[in-house]
């Protein structure tokens, strides 16, 4: 999975060598560092002159075991130019890896009582992270709305926690029943995550080398709405180019996500003291049709001779998965969202992202318009593929814009030829042309929401925004 990883830390390293110079314009940066008191690390850096805003960044997803060092923004460019135009910047470790929402939350609110003690009250204070710090970023202003005055998401997982651990439980259930039955391969209550991925991996390299396996494979991914576009360095394949759409849903799977949904699963279930997904009551006929990857998977069992009728009758014929209700109620407190915003969110997400998919943005939306508040909230999307993978310029031009209606109430402009323009005037933070476009994302396939202190009441209970049944 690590190879998505390594492209994007490829840019950074790129934006870097670019802006290696850069903070030599800034007179004089102040760094604080320190240590919360669960353990959790932070960094605080201050220009000077600092022009009275602060930016609480919130990182992504750390995998346990690996180093998990305090960060305050997302690539080294972005700070570069923030901090020479008077933005203090912020951010903690969080003081566990995984699935760390829990820690998460409390450890970035301490940051902002460190600042206040360290350097001062910030006249204004913006949330903002990518990944699993878009939904943590999401989660804080929910949480916490008094500690801030607008937030920008980035790549979010803004279906929140139960929604999207159990669309991921889809695209596995999917591929269990139709290409590993029989098998030791498990879906949840994973005892030993290194072997089971593994196991994962070598199945999906088998069903990869036949027509029969790759139909199949292509169900299972469009149960997940995963997108036939990898690599953020080459076009969008063609709508109906579906042979290449599913090898690149192929690298999704063998590279990004199965370590998420065979393996990383593990550590959110022993946070959670048990499984916190289910496929009870779930109809996947129905979700098949939802699928914006559909006539891709029709396409391909047409050319395998296969029955996709038949595989769609043996998914809901098959033994289903019921979820601990104790780590639901785990997963609903970590996070899951009530529309209620009441200052300007705007998010970013690329529209090629097969790890926190682009109809995550649906969630948010339908939650946030259901509580009646969507004069607040505004997306933007960027035509590229890979998770996270804005450039700098596109960073800041989303950022700037928030700012912007932060500044005269209103809106501004956010069609995409003004963003694309305002992006290239940033030069070199361009590391890849600008490529903000106009885009409206399907429905997210499995939403749970918490339309009222709890998760999905009875009154809410057919609304269409929740799967409630355990």
């Amino acid at each position: 999975m690590w190879r998505m990883t390594k492209r994007a830390f490829s840019i950074s390293a790129l934006v870097l060598t670019l802006f290696s110079c850069a903070l030599s314009a800034v007179a004089v940066v102040t760094t604080y560092t320190g240590t919360l008191p669960d353990g959790a690390t932070f960094l605080i850096e201050v220009p000077s002159p600092w022009n009275g805003t602060l930016l609480l960044y919130s990182h992504g997803y750390v995998v346990p075991g690996l180093p998990n060092p305090a960060h305050d923004v997302g690539d080294p460019a972005t700070g570069a130019f923030l901090l020479s135009n008077g933005f203090a910047l912020a951010g903690s470790s969080y003081a566990h890896t995984g699935w760390a929402i829990q820690e998460a939350l409390p450890d970035q609110i301490a940051v902002l009582d460190a600042f206040a003690t360290l350097v001062g009250t910030p006249s204004r204070t913006i949330a903002w992270g990518h990944s699993l710090g878009g939904i943590i970023t999401a989660g804080l202003i929910q949480r916490f709305p008094d500690h801030f005055n607008a937030a920008l998401p980035m790549c979010g997982v803004l279906a929140g926690g139960v929604g999207t651990w159990n669309q991921g439980l889809d695209s596995e259930f999917a591929f269990k029943t139709l290409l590993a039955f029989g098998t030791s391969l498990q879906l949840v209550n994973i005892t030993d995550p290194s072997t089971n991925l593994l196991l994962a991996e070598s199945i999906l390299a088998s069903a990869q080398a036949t027509p029969q396996g790759r139909a199949r494979f292509a169900l299972s991914a469009a149960l997940g709405d995963t997108p036939g576009w990898f690599d953020p360095a080459s076009p969008e394949p063609a709508a109906n180019d579906f042979a290449s759409r599913e090898v690149n849903q192929f690298l999704w799977a063998s590279e990004v996500d199965f370590p998420f949904v065979f393996a990383f699963r593990a550590e959110l279930e022993f946070r959670a003291g048990g499984n916190p997904s289910w496929n009870t009551g779930i109809d996947y006929r129905k979700q098949f049709e939802r699928s914006v990857d559909r006539e891709e998977v029709r396409a391909l069992y047409k050319q395998a001779g296969l029955s996709l009728d038949a595989d769609l009758d043996a998914l809901n014929d098959a033994a289903r998965i019921a979820a601990n209700q104790d780590s639901v109620e785990y997963l609903e407190q970590n996070i899951i969202f009530n529309g209620r915003i009441s200052f300007p969110v705007l998010t970013l997400h690329t529209t090629g992202d097969g790890l926190v998919s682009n109809q995550n943005e649906s969630a948010y939306k339908d939650v946030v318009d259901e509580a009646g508040n969507q004069r607040w909230l505004r997306r933007t999307f960027v035509h590229r593929a890979g998770h996270c993978t804005f450039t700098p310029a596109e960073t800041v031009t989303a950022l700037q814009n928030l700012i912007e209606r932060l500044d005269y109430g209103r809106w501004p402009d956010l069609d995409p030829s003004t963003l694309n323009a305002e992006a290239a005037a940033l030069g070199p933070l361009n590391v890849a042309p600008p490529s903000f476009l106009r885009f409206n994302p399907a429905p997210f396939m499995r939403p749970f929401v918490a339309l009222d202190e709890r998760a999905c009441d009875r009154e809410h209970h057919d609304s269409g925004l929740c799967n409630s049944e355990f």
